[in-house]
């Protein structure tokens, strides 16, 4: 069964700082862009940031950049999101996202990690 796993997520202070895991099962994630994104209950969810395939290109939400570092691993295919400096609006559950363009073009979800930033 193909899935994303994410793990990382839990409470951190405003100012803290977390790293996000995202492992792919059953297939490989190096042909994929790979996304994060974000929700708050109500309100849409939000790309948070992407990674190429390669990892030649990054682009961040205006909300998290220069705060966030997205990375991968493609030998273990593993996506990783660094973040730092946290504050109370970052509080969201976290998905991991694997887009595939080419001519089947499909995607799959993780189920999710909570990030609480509170004091």
């Amino acid at each position: 069964q193909r899935q994303l796993v994410e793990s990382g997520g839990g409470v951190v202070q405003p100012g803290g700082s977390l790293r996000l895991s995202c492992m792919s099962f059953g297939f490989t994630t190096k042909y994929y862009e790979m996304n994060w994104y974000r929700q708050v209950p109500g309100k849409e969810r939000e790309l948070v940031a992407s990674i190429g395939s390669g990892g030649g290109r990054t682009t961040y939400a205006a909300s998290v950049k220069g705060r966030a570092t997205i990375s991968r691993d493609d030998v273990e295919s593993i996506v990783y999101l660094q973040m730092a400096s946290l504050k109370p609006e970052d509080t969201a559950v976290y998905f991991c996202n694997a887009h595939y363009a080419g001519d089947s073009e499909h995607e799959y979800w993780g189920q999710g990690t909570q990030v609480t930033v509170s004091s």
